[in-house]
């Protein structure tokens, strides 16, 4: 990968033909994103396994393998994994904030 490759998730190799089974690697990442997403996968009937591992710890690389029972993709997976995770980032986030401000108010 060049310096100026701006790509945070990559396909590794060893991926099946129709992409049920795979492997990512996420750019600047470590647990506290690999445990969350691979949670948030794991919730999806659709998927079969779902693990994380940091090849190194001096290096912050998370790779992910994700095998589907065939419904999807591990990319549609792993897309679905993101969203959720975002989604329930944000709800935190809003109930949070509400309930600071009403307790600013008392």
């Amino acid at each position: 990968m060049s310096e100026t490759d701006n790509t945070k998730i990559t396909l590794l190799p060893g991926s099946t033909s129709d992409l049920t089974a795979a492997s990512f690697q996420i750019l600047d990442e470590d647990h506290t994103l690999g445990n969350a997403l691979r949670y948030m996968i794991m919730k999806n009937p659709a998927v079969e396994f779902c693990g994380y591992s940091i090849p190194h710890p001096s290096e912050n690389k998370l790779n992910i393998r994700i095998q589907t029972y065939g419904d999807c993709t591990a990319v549609e997976a792993l897309h679905k994994g993101l969203d959720d995770l975002s989604a329930l980032c944000t709800h935190v986030e809003e109930e949070f904030s509400e309930k600071v401000a009403a307790a600013e108010k008392k």
